[in-house]
C-alpha cells in the first residue's frame, strides 16, 4: 500500500555553507589520531543511527573499507584523507548521501566546465581568457585517458547510476585535490595538464585551479557572464535552457503544431508563483485552447517538495484529451532526480505519458533526505539519508527510471541548439514502435509466438531507441525465473535468445552453456564454454569457464 509523504521538503545540498579560513587551517593541522578518530565516529554513528543504508553495500565490506582507510590514515595529507572520507560515504551509493563537492574542492577547481555528450567529454564552457580550449575534446588527464580517470573518480561519488555520475560526478574531474588522491595525477598541484583535441588538432593544456566559488553552473550548463563564456550558439536558446536562472518553471504555445512546451526545472516553488497556482494556469490554457500534444521537460529538475506533484497528477488525469498515447510526452533526464524522480515514478503509474530522453539520476526506490553528521576534529559535514521512498514494489525496482524513446546529445547539436528530444516528442508517430519492450515480449511468450518473438527481441536489442533498455540483463532475469519455476524449456528458450543476440557477451554464452551442462547437453556446453574462453581466458568468467570445460572433458 502507497503510503503518504509525511516529509515536507526534500532537498538535495549540493554545497556546503562557507568554511572560515582558520577552520581549513584546523583541518589541514589534524593529526592522523585525530582523523582516525573522525573516522570511527563516523563507523559508529553509521551503526548506531543508520545501519538501515546498507542495502547495496554490506556492513561488512563498509567496516572492512574503514578499517583499511583507517590504517592509511597516518601515511596520508590531509586533501587525501577528506577524498577518502567521501569516497567511505560514497559506499552507500544514494546521491543524497554524501560528503560534499564542496568539500574535497576546497583547495580550488579548473576553471572549465566540462559535459558528457554521447560522442565524448567535452569542455562546455571556459572562464574567459581560455577560449583557445573552449569546445575542445577531453583525451587525457595528466596521463591518465579520460576514461580512466572517470574510472578513478568514480568511487568519490555518491553515484545511483550511470546517470547520475554524467550529471553530478563529472565535475570530481575538475578538482586536482580529488585528482591526485584518487591517483589520475602523480603528484599534488594547482595545474593540472589535460589532452585535448580540438579542429583536428591535438595538444596538451595547463589549467591553473581557480576558487570553486568563482565557477558558475546551473544545470551542468554554462550560462555566459561577465567572467565566463560557453560553446554553445547564444545567438537563440533552446527551449530546455530558456529563462533557466530566472524561472523554475514555465510553458509556451507551440501554435503551428498546436503543442503545449512546458520547462520544469525544480519541484520548489518558485517565489513569484507557487506550483499550485501555475499548474492551475497550464491547465486552464490547455482547456481553452486548441492543444493537441503536450510536452513536459524535466530532464533538469533536481528535486524539491512531494507534496507539490500531486495536483500535476490531478490534472492530467482529469484531462483525457491530452492524457493519452501519443499526446502527452515526459522528457526525462541525468539531472531528473529526488522529488521528481517521484514525480516522474506517478507519471508512469497514473498517465498514459511516452517518456523521452535518457535515464534518470535516481533508483525508483531511494533513501532520500539527510541529516547532518559533524565530525568532531576536522568540522567535516557528512550528509546521511534517512528516508525511504518506495513509490514502487520492490520487484518493480530498478536503478532508474528508462526512457520508451531514448533520445541524448552529441556536441555539435548542444553547440548548434539542437534538441533531440524534443524533437522526438514532436516528431512522433504511432507506427508499431515498441513502447514497453519487456511487457510486450512477455505477451508474446505467454502467447506461444515464438517467431515474432525473435523478430521483436533482435529489433529492441539493436535499434538505438531502445539503446538504455539492458535487454540481455532483463531478458536473461526472465529466463531464470522460468527455471526457478520449473519451466526449464521456456528458460533454455529465453537463455538461448539471449546468447543468439549478444555472441560477444561472455555472460549471455556461459549463462547457456551452464544450463546446456546441467542437461546434459555436453557437446553444445563445451562449445559455449569454448566462446566464453576464447572471449576473454584471463577473466574471471574465463577462467571458470576453464574449469568447467575440463570437467566435462574428463
Amino acid at each position: 500500500m502507497k503510503k503518504y509523504k509525511i516529509i515536507v521538503a526534500l532537498v538535495l545540498v549540493c554545497t556546503l555553507s562557507s568554511i572560515t579560513t582558520s577552520s581549513i587551517f584546523a583541518q589541514e593541522a589534524l593529526t592522523a589520531k585525530q582523523w582516525q578518530e573522525d573516522l570511527k565516529y563516523l563507523q559508529n554513528i553509521v551503526h548506531s543511527d543508520f545501519p538501515f543504508l546498507f542495502k547495496k553495500v554490506t556492513a561488512e565490506k563498509f567496516d572492512a573499507e574503514v578499517e583499511k582507510l583507517y590504517a592509511e590514515i597516518p601515511s596520508l595529507e590531509a586533501h587525501e584523507v577528506k577524498v577518502a572520507l567521501a569516497r567511505i560515504v560514497s559506499l552507500f551509493e544514494y546521491g543524497h548521501t554524501q560528503i560534499t563537492f564542496s568539500t574535497v574542492a576546497k583547495s580550488g577547481v579548473l576553471p572549465v566546465n566540462l559535459y558528457h555528450f554521447n560522442d565524448g567529454v567535452y569542455i562546455e564552457g571556459v572562464q574567459k581568457g581560455l577560449e583557445k580550449v573552449l569546445g575542445a575534446k577531453v583525451l587525457r588527464v595528466g596521463d591518465k585517458t579520460v576514461s580512466e580517470s572517470l574510472a578513478l573518480i568514480k568511487p568519490v561519488v555518491p553515484v545511483e547510476n550511470d546517470s547520475y555520475f554524467k550529471a553530478y560526478g563529472l565535475r570530481f574531474l575538475t578538482a586536482p585535490d580529488v585528482l591526485h588522491a584518487q591517483g589520475v595525477i602523480a603528484k599534488k598541484s594547482t595545474t593540472v595538464k589535460m589532452t585535448l583535441e580540438k579542429e583536428g588538432r591535438t595538444f596538451d593544456h595547463e589549467f591553473t585551479a581557480i576558487d570553486l566559488k568563482d565557477k558558475p553552473r546551473y544545470f551542468n550548463f554554462t550560462l555566459p557572464t561577465e567572467t565566463w563564456t560557453t560553446i554553445r550558439n547564444t545567438s537563440k536558446t533552446p527551449l530546455y535552457l530558456k529563462d533557466l536562472k530566472d524561472k523554475l518553471y514555465f510553458f509556451e504555445y507551440l501554435e503551428d503544431s498546436k503543442t503545449v512546451y512546458v520547462r520544469q526545472s525544480s519541484v520548489f516553488n518558485d517565489k513569484n508563483e507557487p506550483l499550485k497556482d501555475f499548474y492551475k494556469r497550464l491547465f486552464s490554457f490547455i482547456d481553452n485552447n486548441s492543444v493537441d500534444k503536450l510536452v513536459y521537460d524535466v530532464r533538469l529538475n533536481g528535486g524539491g517538495n512531494n507534496y507539490n506533484n500531486l495536483d500535476l497528477i490531478k490534472g492530467l488525469m482529469a484531462r483525457p484529451k491530452i492524457n493519452k498515447k501519443g499526446h502527452f510526452f515526459f522528457i526525462i533526464g541525468r539531472d531528473t532526480f529526488s522529488a521528481c524522480q517521484n514525480l516522474t515514478n506517478e507519471i508512469e503509474r497514473y498517465t498514459e505519458a511516452i517518456l523521452v530522453g535518457e535515464p534518470t539520476a535516481e533508483n525508483v526506490n531511494f533513501y532520500g533526505d539527510n541529516r547532518k553528521v559533524l565530525l568532531p576534529n576536522s568540522k567535516i559535514t557528512a550528509y546521511l539519508s534517512f528516508a525511504w521512498w518506495q513509490d514502487r514494489p520492490q520487484w518493480e525496482s530498478r536503478d532508474a527510471t528508462l526512457p520508451n524513446i531514448a533520445s541524448d546529445m552529441s556536441f555539435e547539436e548542444y553547440k548548434t541548439n539542437q534538441d533531440p528530444a524534443l524533437e522526438v516528442a514532436m516528431n512522433y508517430k504511432d507506427d508499431g514502435f515498441i513502447l514497453r519492450p519487456m511487457e510486450h515480449l512477455t505477451g508474446l511468450f505467454l502467447a506461444g509466438k515464438f517467431d515474432a518473438l525473435k523478430v521483436d527481441a533482435a529489433k529492441i536489442n539493436n535499434d538505438p531507441k531502445y539503446k538504455y533498455y539492458e535487454f540481455e540483463k532483463e531478458f536473461t532475469k526472465a529466463g531464470f525465473r522460468l527455471i526457478d519455476l520449473g519451466n526449464e524449456q521456456g528458460g533454455y528458450f529465453v537463455l538461448e535468445l539471449v546468447a543468439e543476440l549478444n555472441p560477444k557477451s561472455a555472460n549471455a554464452l556461459y549463462n547457456l552453456a551452464n544450463l546446456q551442462a546441467q542437461l546434459k547437453q555436453t557437446e553444445k556446453a563445451k562449445a559455449g564454454f569454448q566462446k566464453v574462453i576464447d572471449l576473454d581466458p584471463s577473466s574471471s568468467l574465463g577462467k571458470i569457464a576453464k574449469r568447467k570445460l575440463d570437467q566435462l572433458n574428463n
